[in-house]
């Protein structure tokens, strides 16, 4: 089974400007183009906890020993949460070569060749959230830091600040939340670990239980119990969640927990049963309760190792290491003579929520009242009351679990206890205002009233969500979709939700589109168009039909060429639509109505792809039939020129709903307003026409003003900012007399004598100066 850890897991690269996001291969993690080889690199891999940071850096290192990798002569790898402790400080020589490996001779002139060559060093820090608290992140303010006795954080500020052991790579693993980027001044390279697809979900699970005689059995029953497949998502919960089902067949039952905290809650039992005795039943049930108290406490501190030592007595010890809650380690010695030290640390981030939650109910000194502080859900994006961030989940579970005979067993509270502080949770979820909570409060919210199983509590949830429900730019995991999609399910209320870069899985999309009760949704374009081309391969028209339906497109901001790309795309689905909507209903044609109701198009490329894409979107424009707003006036300058001028005018007789043309700072002269004069007139709906600071001199005003009679239909014209002298400015002026249909014509310029534009707003109140 151990090998199975190591399965691949799909790395994704993303940038903090929230840029493509691409495939990465794990041979591909060192690549940094243009990156100089003389100076320190540093990449971070982001991953929520249990997604398999910690295996993909042991991967990187068996690689490593397998011959891959071979720009690094050392590889040293340290696990943070047990060099963190506060207490212990380490020169860099204790850190490489007595922390990690302890060379049997030679660690001087080792450590010399490690100083001349750092390029050939690669360093891997597991766990970075583990070296950081409520504290800032000092700087290193060692004279000689890299001989001088110093805390693992400042020699770590010292790596990335380049004063030690400048030219080495750093790769740091973190969680998503954990605030990176404040402590780290320049990352060269930000890698995102997802977890598995339902695909690898299956592939994990047949391999957990390969040879076994229930193997069929197992991945129909993890399959059947939906909530529990959606957080196999997670490699460490696919792990747990096997563990589980393995125990639940071989009782030979036939069914599985349908929330988080039964299943840790079995878990928890399955770890400590059989208990032989009383004697020993209340032991382990005492041993528990101090566990229970020592995670609350550390994860206070956002600290999951401690000294052994300090452990409050040796059957603690014993039994958090011999049910697997503990996992033990060693100190560095900074001589041989000193004495060897030993440190425990919390085998998982999961189980210590568990446990830290587990506390909050056992403790007798914590009242029903103050449970509410860990449980609650400001409005804004206010930081979470704990670093434990699931414990509000387990806690919400537990205080639901009351009747449950082995959490009783556990508790020395009496029902009425347990009663009263259930009470007080009902009181506070009443009293919140739901609608006024922020995506990832709801969504806490969302999880901890699943867990509760409550179905007063779901159904209150359900009835006061608002309708109009936007997770842009919220990371929405299976399991976030699934309890979103059980909840929504219980409400009477039509729902709107805007599921823009929430990297949202397709069946995800596919549950949430599908729903009755969810009359409209925004996705990004390329997981909408996968979602219609795996439907229309598996002949779901009926659903496909729908949810072309329910899809809002409205307003459109091309930011990338992957945007354009994704919006062809869209056009040419319509093409196939239009075929397979005729075959399953005899149809003769069918427009989708995002496309037949795009209104507004914004176009913000910048100036490296502004051409190139802007080209692209021409082809496309006149599959647009209701476009009013064509907007290409962006902060980067997009910079069309005359070419993109030129083959924008080539389709303006198609474009017969454009109300408003804004081609302002595109870096078009006379040949390109030459080519929009001729072809303006075919826009017979134009109510505004911008190109405000462009390079326009006065041959462009002129052929402007011999067409600005036969327009219409234009009420604004702004040519500001542009090269017009008073020649120009006088055509325009002269043009505008023909033309009591135009309200105003903005057309300041440097280029223009002050007196003369003076002069002609005196003949024409309608020029603007």
């Amino acid at each position: 089974k151990n090998s199975i850890k190591a399965m691949e897991k799909e790395l994704v690269t993303c940038s903090l400007q929230g840029k493509e996001k691409a495939a990465l291969k794990r041979s591909q993690i060192f690549q940094i183009p243009g990156g100089k080889d003389s100076e320190t690199k540093v990449i971070v891999v982001l991953g929520k906890a249990g997604m398999g940071k910690s295996i993909l850096v042991q991967k990187i290192c068996q690689d490593w020993s397998n011959g891959e990798f071979s720009q690094f002569e050392f590889v040293f790898w340290f696990d943070c949460k047990q060099i963190s402790l506060p207490e212990k400080q380490y020169s860099l020589k204790d850190l490489l070569l007595e922390f990690f490996v302890k060379p049997q001779e030679g660690s001087k002139e080792i450590f010399e060749y490690i100083l001349q060559n750092p390029t050939k060093v690669l360093l891997l820090f597991d766990g970075f959230e583990g070296l950081h608290d409520h504290e800032n992140f000092p700087r290193c303010s060692a004279s000689q830091p890299e001989k001088d006795l110093c805390s693992i954080k400042e020699l770590l500020s010292g790596l990335i600040q380049k004063k030690i052991l400048n030219g080495c790579t750093l790769l740091l693993t973190a969680r998503p939340k954990d605030k990176v980027y404040q402590y780290v001044s320049k990352v060269d390279k930000t890698i995102e670990i997802v977890g598995f697809s339902p695909q690898q979900r299956e592939l994990y699970i047949t391999k957990y239980f390969e040879g076994l005689p229930y193997c069929d059995n197992a991945l129909k029953l993890i399959k059947e119990c939906e909530y529990l497949f959606s957080h196999c998502y997670s490699p460490l919960m696919c792990r747990f969640v096997c563990f589980l089902c393995e125990t639940v067949l071989e009782m030979g039952d036939k069914s599985l927990p349908s929330t988080l905290t039964t299943v840790f809650l079995k878990f928890v039992q399955q770890k400590i049963i059989p208990m032989k005795t009383d004697v020993t039943a209340m032991r382990n049930q005492e041993s528990l309760a101090t566990l229970a108290r020592i995670a609350w406490y550390l994860g206070e501190k956002h600290q999951s190792a401690m000294k052994s030592n300090l452990l409050p007595s040796k059957e603690v010890k014993e039994f958090a290491l011999k049910h697997g809650f503990f996992l033990p380690f060693a100190f560095p010695r900074h001589s041989d003579s000193e004495e060897e030290e030993f440190g425990s640390t919390f085998s998982d981030f999961v189980i210590q929520n568990f446990l830290g939650a587990l506390h909050l109910m056992l403790a007798e000194e914590i009242k029903d009242k103050s449970l509410i502080k860990y449980l609650s859900f400001p409005s804004k994006k206010k930081k979470p009351y704990n670093w434990l961030d699931l414990v509000p989940r387990f806690l919400a579970g537990l205080l639901f679990l009351q009747d449950d005979p082995y959490f009783c067993s556990l508790s020395n509270e009496d029902v009425k206890q347990s009663t009263k502080k259930q009470k007080t949770l009902l009181k506070y979820i009443r009293r919140l205002q739901i609608n006024e909570l922020c995506p990832e409060r709801l969504l806490d919210l969302l999880h901890c009233i699943y867990e509760t199983q409550s179905n007063y509590l779901l159904q209150h949830v359900a009835l006061r969500l608002k309708p109009d429900l936007s997770f842009l730019g919220v990371v929405l995991t299976p399991p976030d979709v699934h309890v979103l999609h059980y909840i929504l399910k219980r409400s009477r209320k039509e729902f709107s939700l805007d599921l823009r870069n929430s990297s949202i899985d397709m069946q995800g999309l596919k549950d949430l589109v599908g729903l009755k009760n969810v009359s409209s949704f925004r996705a990004s374009l390329s997981d909408t168009v996968r979602l219609w081309k795996s439907l229309e391969q598996t002949k779901d028209y009926e659903l496909l039909r729908a949810s072309t339906e329910k899809f809002v497109l409205d307003p459109f901001k091309a930011k990338t060429m992957k945007d354009i790309s994704d919006l062809s795309d869209l056009v040419e689905m319509q093409e196939k639509m239009i075929n397979c909507v005729q075959d399953a209903s005899g149809c003769c044609s069918y427009e989708i109505p995002a496309i037949k109701n795009l209104r507004k198009l914004e176009f913000a490329l910048g100036p490296v792809c502004g051409l190139q894409g802007f080209l692209k979107l021409v082809e496309i424009l006149a599959a647009f039939p209701s476009l009013q707003h064509l907007d290409l006036d962006a902060l980067s300058e997009n910079d069309i020129g005359d070419e993109g001028a030129k083959s924008l005018s080539e389709v303006f007789p198609t474009l017969t709903s454009l109300e408003t043309l804004n081609l302002s700072q595109n870096k078009i002269t006379d040949v390109g307003a030459e080519k929009l004069a001729t072809a303006l007139p075919s826009l017979s709906s134009l109510k505004t026409l911008s190109l405000y600071n462009n390079n326009i001199c006065d041959f462009g005003a002129e052929n402007l003003a011999k067409v600005l009679p036969a327009m219409s239909s234009l009420r604004v014209l702004d040519v500001q900012y542009n090269k017009i002298t008073g020649v120009g400015a006088q055509q325009l002026t002269d043009s505008l007399r023909k033309c009591p249909h135009i309200k105003n014509l903005v057309m300041w310029n440097p280029t223009i004598p002050y007196g003369v534009l003076e002069h002609l707003q005196q003949l024409d109140s309608r020029i603007s100066v």
